[in-house]
């Protein structure tokens, strides 16, 4: 078995945890924080937007770690996906298939691995001619920058910054952001998908 081979099986979920703990001891030792929303502010930065609002009036070359750090999981997700998946097709069962499919969502049978994890029905390019997708990414995408500003910080920064911080509001947003995925996925989504 050469290496490509060996590294494109699926891994064990334990060497993600591993890694983002060591990333997260080396920033805490550095003093850093880390949050993916926090590069939008960083980018707006960077454009100039501090002349004109205060908030976005900060040193951004503090930031640009977080900014390579980003980057990096983007190119990171192209390399899996495109040199590095499996080609065994994703497993779903068929009770989840049958569920999917009473919201409208078509299922194949066999799904490669990399294009089986979200539907096509609302994931696709076709999907941005549908005028109720376009609504939906606009009210979906402001609801995301509104709660992420309101909360002081998106879900990666408060679940996996805030909490190795031991820091109470970074509890009480997580608990939100799960509240409200439940909430959003078993409540609202199927009466959207249904409509």
């Amino acid at each position: 078995m050469n290496i490509i081979e060996f590294i494109s099986q699926p891994w064990h979920w334990s060497v993600s945890g591993i890694a983002i703990v060591c990333v997260m001891f080396i920033l805490l030792w550095f003093g850093g924080n880390f949050g993916a929303s926090s590069n939008l502010r960083t980018l707006c930065a960077i454009g100039g937007a501090g002349k004109k609002v205060s908030f976005f009036d900060f040193d951004w070359k503090d930031q640009l770690w977080n900014l390579i750090f980003i980057m990096s999981a983007i190119i990171g997700g192209y390399i899996a996906v495109r040199y590095l998946s499996s080609p065994e097709p994703v497993d779903i069962s068929q009770s989840t298939r049958d569920h999917l499919l009473t919201l409208g969502i078509k299922t194949p049978t066999t799904i490669s691995e990399g294009l089986g994890y979200v539907p096509a029905e609302i994931f696709s390019l076709d999907s941005f001619t549908s005028a109720k997708n376009l609504l939906l990414l606009c009210i979906g995408g402001f609801f995301v920058g509104f709660g992420a500003r309101y909360a002081g910080g998106c879900t990666s920064g408060h679940a996996i910054s805030g909490l190795s911080n031991l820091q109470i509001p970074s509890l009480i947003a997580v608990i939100g952001f799960f509240i409200g995925g439940l909430i959003m996925t078993w409540g609202i989504l199927p009466l959207i998908l249904t409509a």
